[in-house]
């Protein structure tokens, strides 16, 4: 049994055994290089901005894979265009490395329309930008509030609270600009139907005040009158001295409102 274990042919057997392995191992090591693509690397292009389409095509050209990862809303932006890309560009990588990209949305994501009016601009203006809209443009109305929102406004239009609207819309405010410097002679109300009342003062850039219905069944202030405004378009500073009452734009007019038109005398004014 021992000669068999050292005879020759075992024990050259054994070498070639030995042979093999070591080569194997050479040639696993120097092929290495060649499965991972050791020493071949490429630099990452940049292909934010680009079209999705045109960037995944241009990263496969150059032996890149690529994944899409996530989608976001950049209203700078053209839709569909890479907004971020990983690794960055100019970025040096092995040849075959998966480039992660970042989109820009198709369509803005929406969101609810606040309630801005009575809000201060510079607050309304932080707000809206938190929200993801724009400041549009801003007119300036007489009023008692001064720099505060007195209409909010989208694509022409009063907007409600609640509307949804695409993100980067762009929101018009009306603002106060307070009591105007310039006095008016105080306009006679009584007699004129509720609507023609609030038409005059809104043309004078006057306030109505919260209306005061003196028939406790009319809910419909349509078919109202107006018979008795404060204040009076005359004063008494002494018995039988009457002056004619002076306002300015962006002041307030309350209004008494009856279902009855009030009788009227010769001069256009009610008969005590």
């Amino acid at each position: 049994m021992f000669k068999a274990i050292t005879s020759k042919n075992l024990f050259i057997n054994i070498l070639f055994g030995i042979f093999l392995v070591l080569l194997f191992i050479v040639l696993f090591f120097y092929s290495l290089g060649w499965i991972t693509g050791h020493d071949k690397y490429e630099k990452v292009p940049e292909v934010i901005g680009k079209n999705v389409n045109a960037a995944i095509d241009d990263l496969k050209a150059r032996g890149f894979q690529v994944e899409v990862v996530d989608s976001v809303y950049d209203m700078n932006a053209q839709r569909l265009s890479v907004v971020k890309q990983s690794p960055e560009p100019d970025a040096i990588v092995k040849n075959g490395r998966t480039i992660y990209l970042t989109i820009n949305r198709l369509e803005a994501p929406t969101v609810e329309m606040p309630n801005l009016v009575g809000l201060s601009f510079k607050s309304a203006q932080l707000y809206l930008e938190s929200l993801g809209l724009q400041l549009g443009d801003t007119s300036y109305k007489p009023d008692i509030a001064r720099n505060a929102v007195l209409s909010q406004r989208f694509e022409g239009k009063e907007i409600k609270q609640g509307t949804k609207i695409p993100i980067g819309s762009r929101i018009n405010f009306v603002i106060g600009s307070g009591i105007g410097e310039y006095e008016m002679e105080m306009p006679n109300l009584v007699g004129l139907s509720y609507y023609e009342a609030k038409a005059l003062l809104n043309s004078m850039n006057i306030l109505v005040g919260i209306p005061i219905m003196l028939d406790a069944n009319t809910n419909d202030s349509s078919k109202t009158f107006v018979v008795k405004q404060e204040p009076p378009v005359f004063f008494e500073p002494v018995p039988g001295q009457f002056i004619l009452n002076k306002i300015r734009p962006g002041q307030v007019i309350d209004l008494w409102l009856s279902s009855t038109p009030p009788i009227m005398d010769s001069t256009g004014y009610p008969k005590n």
